[in-house]
């Protein structure tokens, strides 16, 4: 059985969370709880003690109805095999460090043996429940941001809970069941949206992209387009343009959004390798070379260009070498002697005035004498 610690923690990341429980059901491996979403949320202490056994239990559930989600979170890291198991059966993952920064963000890093964090500087200004606000659209869109939807939704929620009516996280909803595949709600909480603010450009923006997740590209573009007609200077909307064309491979249409957007942002890295891409389905190898170095010298690490390769289905390119440091040349130490005056001392010295007779013709004229007489 999990420690009593660490149900604890779990209980507490739960209610922090803001969740509304169901049920929950103690394992050998952690802590499972069922949330009136339909959410199953997965506590694992002991990722050593997990098999995949477990994660097909946890996905079919004995006393569980058929969860609508699973989310696995866990201090440590799973073995390989059973993460990827995890994923391919469409759960969510949060091992590692990231489950030490939801406990860090939901206040919870005295569980943890570690310091309180201090509040974000922009926060400090407002009122408190309008910072309880900001923390939590400021943790779901981070959740967001690092691919966990999962959790975002989680926290739009909460926020939409907390706020009744507060249009950024309705929307935030919507964007988090949609990249989890729930195409249907997601398109339902956009339209709650639309009825209320007909003209909302990034409820807009979500129902084009249900078009797009629907196989309905044609609609999808169309209302893209509709909205570049409405406003040229919205660059985000042009950005999901163009990666709905490179979605349908239609790079001729696309290298003419990229150009557009690179005329207003020319070094963002990013857009430097798409293009590079485009000109080289367009037959302009050369060009797409020297544009994918431009991308790497803006600031495009190898990491990124795999990703963005692996994407778009391109060769991976070969991993850089590292830069050879030079060996510094040890030089032999200086004798420890005289030290010679500076340049500009000796240079300053006065002039010693040059002899005009020889020594010898300085001798004492006593001594000459003396041996002339001899």
């Amino acid at each position: 059985m999990a420690s009593a610690p660490f149900v604890e923690l779990a209980s507490a990341v739960v209610q922090a969370m803001g969740q509304k429980l169901d049920a929950a059901k103690p394992s050998p491996e952690g802590l499972a709880l069922r949330t009136g979403d339909g959410f199953l949320y997965a506590f694992l202490e002991d990722p050593d003690r997990v098999s995949l056994e477990t994660v097909a239990h946890l996905f079919d559930p004995h006393g569980f109805s058929r969860p609508v989600h699973v989310a696995v979170l866990t201090p440590g890291h799973l073995p390989l095999a059973i993460s990827e198991d995890v994923v391919r059966r469409g759960g969510t993952l949060v091992e590692g460090p990231r489950f030490a920064e939801l406990a860090r963000q939901l206040g919870l890093e005295a569980m943890l043996g570690q310091e309180p964090r201090a509040p974000r500087p922009e926060s400090r200004r407002l009122l408190p429940s309008a910072q309880q606000l900001d923390a939590i659209m400021h943790r779901a869109r981070t959740w967001l941001d690092w691919g966990v939807p999962a959790l975002a939704l989680r926290f739009y929620r909460q926020a939409a809970d907390l706020k009744p009516g507060f249009l950024p996280a309705k929307i935030g909803v919507g964007r988090s069941l949609l990249a989890l595949g729930l195409v249907a709600d997601a398109d339902r909480t956009f339209d709650e949206v639309l009825r209320a603010r007909p003209d909302d450009v990034d409820a807009r923006l979500g129902k084009a992209a249900v078009f797009g997740a629907r196989a309905q590209p044609k609609q999808e573009l169309e209302m893209y387009r509709r909205l570049l007609e409405e406003d040229r200077a919205r660059n985000e909307v042009r950005a999901h343009l163009v990666a709905a064309l490179i979605d349908l491979k239609d790079w001729a249409s696309a290298r003419v959004e990229i150009e557009a957007l690179l005329a207003q942002t020319p070094e963002q890295p990013q857009l430097r390798f798409l293009h590079s891409v485009a000109l080289d389905r367009a037959g302009k190898s050369e060009l797409a070379a020297e544009e994918r170095e431009e991308s790497r010298r803006l600031g495009l690490v190898y990491e990124q260009e795999v990703t963005l390769c692996t994407h778009l289905g391109l060769p991976i390119p070969p991993k850089p070498a590292p830069p050879i440091e030079a060996i510094p040349v040890r030089r032999p130490a200086k004798r420890a002697g005289r030290r010679s005056p500076p340049r500009r001392a000796r240079a300053r010295a006065p002039v010693r005035a040059r002899p005009t007779a020889r020594a010898k013709d300085r001798r004492p004229a006593g001594r000459t004498a003396g041996r002339n007489r001899k």
